[in-house]
């Protein structure tokens, strides 16, 4: 028997009808000892998260405006969730208590973190299990900060007396009591902190989708699930724009070498993806396990006889960027050259004065701009030393008559990044795809 905790996101939680599925689920495995819920979701298109009314309604209290038609949404939601339930439970009594203190002297933390307490308090009712307040459990420290040795000392003890309980996500408290948030999608990093703090077998984090997928389905066709991957592989397609966990979010259960499941609430008996420790032999050589991309970049490619021999140009070029407060995404060195890609974002409106500060401290022989740039990744351990994977990828790029400007792999041998046309991004994409996977 192990211990198994589950976050659920806001669209498991969005009516009855969820939280219904939300504790079949629970009650369908004894090892599901601990569960975080998330704020209710959107239940159509139409709809609007609880969380967002909260931020809307400490917004208007901070303007001394009365926010009584934003609270009677949101209100009135938590009372149709409990009638649709069934349950004995005085959701009133907590909607005037929340009300009241968001009106006189509510944060905006605060605010946002009652949509969380209240799905806890009612999926604790529902279950029959004990509620255990976040903000005694989870804590910051004095700036700002996961307080993550005091959290794992009270949150550990805390756990080990209870052998089930609910402990709603994204909040936890501060050294003065006040109730403090993670950023947006911090129930995620709440779920992977209780993971650690009950010495979990297995993490599983629910929402609307069966896992991860190869690529963006709104770029490829039907793209196949992700069966496992690994956290190095996690980070690589996460940073590249893939729609997965933040780094953050499962950093706490990465720590603790806890695998992560993702589940899809709605089509429980799917297997859905393990994120698992990067220990371990390569299941498939010669595969990928995803791809992921982005826009709007611009490469800087400076030209300089003999720069290989020049000390210290490199820090010259990458200290005229500090010096403008723009980070850079990749270096591409040769002999004579190097390139720095930039994200678009970074140079908006500086791009003229680093120019300048470039010519001034580098003195290169020339400088080349090229704008318009998207990147791709091909992620995967598969690519470590398995001959032909680099060849592959070219040689898809060059049947659709894509034109390579960019070429770019990490001395972790799990990443190949191309950069291409931003005209060319999609095409990229699904020839790669259909080059590795068919």
């Amino acid at each position: 028997m192990g211990v198994k905790v589950c976050k659920f996101g806001g669209t498991s939680l969005a009516d009855a009808n969820q939280v219904r599925k939300v504790q079949a689920i629970m009650l369908a495995d004894a090892d599901r000892r601990y569960i975080v819920p998330s704020a209710p979701g959107k239940r159509t298109s139409k709809d609007q998260k609880i969380t967002d009314l909260l931020y809307l309604c400490a917004s208007h209290a901070k303007q001394g405006l009365k926010f009584d038609e934003v609270w009677s949404i949101i209100a009135e939601r938590y009372r149709e969730i409990v009638r649709d339930l069934g349950l004995k439970l005085n959701i009133d009594a907590e909607l005037a208590d929340i009300k009241s203190r968001i009106a006189t002297a509510g944060t905006p933390d605060y605010a946002a973190s009652r949509g969380e307490y209240l799905s806890g308090l009612i999926v604790a009712a529902l279950l029959g299990w004990e509620f255990i307040d976040a903000a005694e459990v989870i804590f910051f420290d004095s700036r700002g900060r996961l307080d993550a040795a005091k959290t794992q000392e009270i949150l550990g003890a805390r756990l080990a007396r209870s052998k089930n309980a609910v402990i709603p996500g994204f909040y936890g408290s501060t050294p003065h009591g006040e109730v403090k948030t993670f950023s947006r999608g911090g129930s995620d990093i709440s779920g992977a902190i209780v993971a650690a703090g009950a010495h979990a077998d297995i993490y599983e984090n629910w929402t609307d989708v069966s896992g991860l997928l190869m690529a963006d389905p709104r770029v490829v066709d039907n793209p196949r699930p992700i069966d496992a991957v690994t956290y190095r592989e996690l980070r690589e397609l996460a940073y590249m724009g893939a729609t997965v966990l933040h780094d953050e979010a499962i950093f706490p259960v990465r720590q603790a070498g806890i695998p992560v499941n993702i589940r899809n609430t709605n089509r429980p008996d799917d297997p859905g993806t393990f994120i698992t420790p990067d220990a371990g032999p390569v299941a498939h050589k010669g595969t990928i396990t995803g791809l992921a991309g982005r826009k709007d970049f611009t490469a800087l490619t400076l030209y300089k006889a003999m720069m290989n021999t020049e000390v210290g140009f490199g820090r010259r070029l990458l200290s005229a960027l500090e010096d403008h407060g723009i980070s850079f995404e990749h270096a591409p060195t040769g002999i004579d050259t190097m390139s720095v890609v930039i994200a678009d974002a970074q140079l908006d409106g500086k791009l003229e004065k680093v120019l300048e500060q470039i010519k001034v401290d580098c003195e290169p022989d020339s400088i080349e701009v090229f704008p318009h740039m998207a990147l791709v990744a091909v992620v995967g351990r598969g690519l470590a030393r398995t001959p032909g994977m680099a060849a592959k990828t070219f040689a898809a790029l060059a049947e659709v008559g894509v034109n390579i400007r960019m070429i770019d792999q990490g001395s972790s041998e799990i990443n190949i990044i191309v950069g291409v046309d931003s005209g060319d991004f999609e095409k990229a994409m699904r020839a790669i795809y259909k080059s590795f996977v068919g």
